[in-house]
């Protein structure tokens, strides 16, 4: 815990840090600000998907001013959760110092989703069902933590 606000060091980790982690971070922020530092890096870094921009407008969360990070950025944080939100980064997080909880609690990936469609608003659905998803995964915390 951050002694100097008392709030939980909290990660949402994926593939590329440009579309679930940063909803997860934006509705985290949004949601749970009074309880989580909330942050979100990638095993790799791929850029701000502006369609997860979009979609997070759509609700009322805005999410330009988060960046996509690479998790070797944010090594010197001591993280009390580390919450994968894809497969891929579950089986690549790496060991974090200060012993965090990694939970993984996967969601589906909307630009592999939205690849299979044409329609621009069916692809902007895919991303919109993942959003919300990602909201009624967030409303559970702190309890889903434990």
């Amino acid at each position: 815990m951050n002694r100097s606000n008392n709030k939980h060091n909290i990660l949402f980790l994926c593939t590329g840090n440009s579309c679930r982690s940063q909803m997860a971070e934006g509705w985290c922020r949004h949601l749970k600000g009074d309880l989580f530092n909330t942050y979100s890096a990638g095993i790799e870094t791929h850029g701000l998907n502006p369609h997860a921009v979009t979609v997070m407008q759509e609700v009322g969360i805005d999410i330009t001013s988060q960046k996509s990070e690479h998790i070797d950025s944010l090594k010197e944080i001591p993280f009390d959760y580390v919450i994968t939100v894809c497969s891929h980064a579950h089986e690549s997080c790496p060991w974090f110092p200060s012993n965090a909880k990694v939970i993984h609690h996967a969601f589906s990936d909307p630009p592999k989703m939205a690849k299979a469609h044409t329609d621009a608003t069916a692809q902007l659905n895919c991303y919109r069902d993942v959003r919300n998803d990602i909201k009624a995964y967030i409303k559970t915390l702190p309890e889903s933590l434990k």
